[in-house]
């Protein structure tokens, strides 16, 4: 278990732990991703659901480790410090890193975050949606990470706040698909929870933000502009800037129609603005 905890630098207590490659290797070597199935993060370190997967300890002389994590909305680490410092590389989703005294910073696809050793700091999924980046560090004396204590959802709302990402709905209130199809059809809505948003969105082959992709430029494609509403700005909140939201309309239009292209223009637009007022 404390193996796992310092390779994955964010899990404490999991079930498993990756290959230690403590002699040198003579010959390059490839793991498959299947041989290490993505393990939960403890709730000691962790608030929320947390997924390891694909955890690797450097072979002698090195000394890195770390592994893959998947952050639902609203997941994140407790307060930690690393001896040697950590790298974080987003590679989904919108997330969060805060230092602690400082506020928290947005982060995106791509973003790379170097955090300094010994910095107590913690880092996890927006309020919006999942959140995936690779973690790296470094052993000293055995160790790669110190748990801390945990962010309490006070502390998780105002970060996130003052970063500028919007609050989630209360606990209790309506679902993603029954804020889309109201009372009108509660089973379909019921279904639609269950199948699609809790079951296909969630799914590790895609990333949200690639689901996003295709599910707006299907939208696109059939020119349902209120469907487009809710889906540009969930890609947002998946990681799309308005950028890559202004080129994908731009370059359906070749495929679509200019009439598609045009109405889903007029959509983009009024989630921007909202965006922005937000």
């Amino acid at each position: 278990m404390k193996k796992l905890i310092s390779l994955a630098l964010v899990s404490a207590g999991a079930t498993a732990s990756a290959p230690c490659l403590a002699e040198p290797l003579s010959m390059v070597e490839v793991r498959q991703a299947a041989a290490a199935p993505a393990m939960v993060g403890s709730t000691q370190t962790f608030t929320g659901t947390a997924r390891i997967m694909a955890p690797f300890q450097a072979a002698a002389p090195g000394r890195a480790g770390g592994a893959t994590v998947n952050f639902e909305a609203q997941a994140r680490t407790a307060w930690h410090t690393h001896p040697l410092g950590q790298t974080l590389i987003v590679t989904s989703g919108i997330g969060l890193v805060q230092q602690d005294g400082q506020p928290a910073q947005i982060l995106r696809p791509g973003d790379v975050v170097t955090i300094p050793a010994n910095t107590r700091h913690w880092h996890g999924a927006g309020p919006g949606g999942a959140m995936t980046h690779v973690a790296i560090a470094e052993k000293e004396n055995g160790s790669a990470v110190t748990w801390q204590d945990k962010v309490s959802d006070q502390d998780y709302q105002a970060a996130a706040k003052r970063a500028g990402l919007a609050p989630v709905a209360p606990a209790g209130g309506p679902s993603r698909a029954q804020q889309l199809m109201g009372d009108v059809a509660p089973k379909l809505a019921e279904l639609t929870d269950q199948v699609l948003f809790g079951d296909v969105w969630e799914r590790p082959g895609l990333a949200k933000r690639d689901r996003s992709l295709a599910t707006i430029s299907a939208l696109i494609a059939m020119n349902r502009p209120d469907q487009l509403r809710s889906h540009f700005a969930l890609g947002l909140q998946n990681g799309l800037t308005q950028q890559e939201v202004s080129e994908l309309i731009t370059h359906l239009a070749f495929y679509t129609g200019w009439p598609n292209a045009v109405s889903a223009t007029g959509v983009a637009r009024e989630v921007f603005l909202s965006k922005q007022a937000q």
